[in-house]
């Protein structure tokens, strides 16, 4: 059984339809998920990119893609009533559900209904309460053990090569976006590509324009 780290952020529409599909996605495949959650903002900052939201022609499109995506593969989406918004509430409670900071499948999903399903403010006071006992953190989720392994999370995602979410690590290699399902799926089932020199080579061309920041 081989294990597959699913690095996330909930404010990634993109995160949460990967999330739905994984299971289908990967049938048949003998895999074992941690599901580990991650600031994206950080991410974002590392490399000096703006997210899809931030760019408004941009954010239009994505939001139509996403919610094309969700009819196509029959998943309830609908957007908050804010966004981007600020995901350290949800993310901190999804740290803090487990003693070993590691959340569950089904407390992922009710992190990612929370945002995704409703239309509602995902930090609104009383919906952030009800999150908060139905998941029943087993440690403070406002605490520096909390915040500590968040910011560990997501260093450690960037020093493993994760510039973004949803992204899947298998082997040391990130596989990441929605579309990478169907390559972590060969991965899995021993794809001949992954065992010549194929994956290295396709990342070696230099870039003949860099473009100033």
């Amino acid at each position: 059984m081989k294990r597959l780290v699913f690095h996330f952020d909930v404010i990634s529409p993109f995160a949460y339809l990967a999330f739905e599909q994984l299971p289908q996605a990967l049938e048949g495949c003998s895999y074992e998920v941690e599901y580990r959650p991650v600031l994206f903002a950080a991410m974002l900052q590392a490399h000096a990119h703006k997210g899809p939201a931030e760019i408004e022609p941009k954010r239009q499109w994505t939001f139509r893609h996403v919610h094309w995506l969700a009819h196509q593969h029959g998943v309830t989406m609908q957007t908050p009533s804010v966004h981007p918004f600020n995901p350290l509430p949800v993310l901190r409670l999804l740290v803090a559900s487990a003693a070993d900071a590691a959340p569950n499948r089904r407390v992922v999903e009710a992190a990612f209904r929370h945002v995704w399903v409703g239309g509602g403010d995902p930090n609104d006071a009383q919906r952030l309460k009800a999150l908060r006992e139905l998941i029943q953190p087993a440690i403070d989720p406002e605490g520096d053990i909390v915040k500590h392994r968040l910011r560990h999370n997501t260093n450690q995602a960037l020093a493993d090569g994760v510039f973004g979410v949803p992204t899947i690590s298998l082997g040391g290699r990130p596989f990441w976006g929605l579309d990478a399902l169907p390559m972590v799926r060969d991965a899995l089932l021993g794809g001949d590509w992954f065992d010549g020199p194929a994956w290295d080579a396709a990342a070696t061309p230099p870039p003949g324009v860099v473009r100033g920041r």
